[in-house]
C-alpha cells in the first residue's frame, strides 16, 4: 500500500493541475471568452482628458502580431513575428506580477509567410495544458515549449502539406483536449484536421476538410467522460463535432457558415455563426445535431459570439451590441459600441469588455433589459488579439505592447 502511495504521489507531482484562474487558449480555456473568477475594471486605459486608469503595466513586445495572450500559472506567453518578411518568429513570456521578460525563443519560419497587411504570421493564439505551450504561426510551423521556454518538439506542417496556405494568411488558433492538439487548417490547397499528440508533435489523426479558405478556429465540446470530449470544427459549408482523440465524426450539419467568427458550446448547446446565428443540441449519440433556433438578427460580423448566464451576446459588423435569450434566440436588448472590432469581446461577473480595432477599450454593466456602457479607453494602437482575464486582470495585446489593467 506504502508503494502505491507513494506512486500515486509521484505522479500527481508530474502533473501540473489547470487552474481555474488560467486562461489558456484563444477565448479562454474553455474557448467561451468567459472568466467566472475574474472581475473587469471600472476605469480602463486613458480616458478623455488623458488620464491613465489602471494600467499596471505596458511592456514592448517586438515585430507584429494579432495573435491573442495566454496566461498560464503567473507567466503570460505571447507571440510575434518580425523581419522583412515575417519569417522571424517569435515565443515570449512576461512575468504577470511585475512585466518582466522571463525569456524569449526565436525561429525561422518553414513554410508561407504571406499575409494581408493588417494580418500577422503571429496571426494563430497560443495554448496550453498548463505546463506546456503550443505556438502555431501563420505559416503553419507548430512550437511546443515547456513553461522555462525549452523546445520540447517543433513540427513544420508545411512541409508535410506544402499547399496548406493562402494569399492573405492563417489564422486558426489550436486547442489541446487531454493529451492531443488539434490543428485546423483549411485552404484552397491541402485542407484538414488533424489531432497531433502533445508530448511528441506526431500525428494522432488527421482527417480531409472543405477544401476552401477559412479562418475559424477549433472549440473544445466536452463529453459525458474524459474520452468523449469532441473537438467543433467549422468550415464554409458545414460544422462536426469530432472525437478529440480519434477524430472519428460524431455528427455534422451542413449550412453556409461564417468563414472568421468561430463556434461556442455552453451546456450541451452549440452556437454556431450561420444563418445569422444558430443553436444546435449536441446529441453524442445521433449522426446529426438538432436545431433549436436560428436568428440573423443575432448574426455576429467578425467577433465571435459569446454565451453567459441564459444569454448570447454578439457584436455585429456595424459595431452593435445584442443581447439575445439563449434558449429562444430573441433578441432581448442591443447597444452601440464605438468599432469596428476584430476581436472577440470577453465577460468577468456582469460586465463585458469590447476592444476595437483602433484600440478603444469600453466595459459594458449588462443588465436583463439593457446594457451600459460605464468605462472607456483608449490603447493608443490597433488591437487585433481577444483581450485574456486572468486573477482579476485583464491582458490585452495591442500592434507593439502588451498590457495589464487592473484596479489597483
Amino acid at each position: 500500500m506504502r508503494r502505491s502511495l507513494i506512486c500515486t504521489t509521484l505522479l500527481l507531482m508530474c502533473v501540473s493541475p489547470i487552474r481555474a484562474a488560467d486562461w489558456l487558449h484563444f477565448r479562454g480555456s474553455d474557448n467561451r471568452s468567459v472568466a467566472a473568477d475574474g472581475h473587469l475594471p471600472s476605469a480602463i486605459a486613458k480616458d478623455e482628458a488623458g488620464t491613465e486608469h489602471n494600467v499596471a503595466w505596458k511592456v514592448p513586445v517586438p515585430g507584429r502580431a494579432v495573435a491573442s495572450p495566454i496566461v498560464v500559472r503567473d507567466n503570460v506567453i505571447v507571440t510575434s513575428a518580425s523581419g522583412y518578411s515575417q519569417d522571424r518568429l517569435h515565443v515570449l513570456c512576461f512575468d504577470a506580477t511585475s512585466g518582466k521578460l522571463r525569456w524569449e525563443r526565436q525561429f525561422w519560419a518553414t513554410g508561407r509567410t504571406l499575409c494581408h497587411p493588417t494580418s500577422s504570421v503571429a496571426a494563430p493564439s497560443p495554448a496550453s495544458d498548463g505546463r506546456r505551450i503550443f505556438a502555431l504561426f501563420s505559416s503553419n510551423d507548430l512550437a511546443c515549449l515547456d513553461l522555462d521556454g525549452n523546445l520540447l518538439w517543433y513540427r513544420g506542417l508545411t512541409h508535410d502539406y506544402p499547399t496548406a496556405a493562402n494569399d492573405v494568411g492563417m489564422s486558426s488558433s489550436p486547442v489541446v483536449v487531454g493529451d492531443t492538439v488539434v490543428v485546423q487548417v483549411e485552404t484552397k490547397g491541402d485542407s484538414f484536421a488533424a489531432g497531433l499528440y502533445a508530448n511528441t508533435g506526431e500525428t494522432r489523426w488527421k482527417i480531409p476538410r472543405q477544401a476552401d479558405m477559412n479562418w475559424t478556429s477549433p472549440a473544445v465540446l466536452p463529453g459525458r467522460t474524459r474520452g468523449e470530449d469532441a473537438v467543433l470544427l467549422q468550415s464554409p459549408g458545414r460544422i462536426t463535432a469530432n472525437n478529440a482523440r480519434t477524430g472519428e465524426q460524431v455528427w455534422t450539419y451542413e449550412v453556409a457558415c461564417s468563414s472568421i467568427p468561430s463556434p461556442v458550446a455552453d451546456g450541451g448547446i452549440v452556437f454556431v455563426p450561420a444563418a445569422g446565428l444558430t443553436a444546435l443540441r449536441h446529441q453524442p449519440d445521433a449522426k446529426a445535431a438538432e436545431v433549436l433556433w436560428s436568428s440573423n438578427a443575432l448574426a455576429p460580423g467578425s467577433a465571435s459570439a459569446i454565451v453567459h448566464q441564459g444569454r448570447v451576446y454578439a457584436i455585429n459588423g456595424s459595431g452593435v451590441l445584442l443581447c439575445g435569450d439563449a434558449t429562444t434566440g430573441d433578441v432581448l436588448w442591443k447597444l452601440r459600441l464605438k468599432g469596428p472590432f476584430w476581436a472577440t469581446p470577453v465577460i468577468a461577473g456582469d460586465r463585458l469588455l469590447a476592444v476595437s480595432q483602433e484600440g478603444h477599450a469600453q466595459i459594458v454593466q449588462l443588465g436583463d433589459k439593457s446594457g451600459e456602457i460605464i468605462a472607456q479607453g483608449d490603447l493608443g494602437e490597433p488591437v487585433f488579439g481577444t483581450p485574456a482575464v486572468a486573477d482579476g486582470a485583464v491582458y490585452v495585446r495591442s500592434d507593439g505592447h502588451l498590457w495589464k489593467i487592473a484596479e489597483k
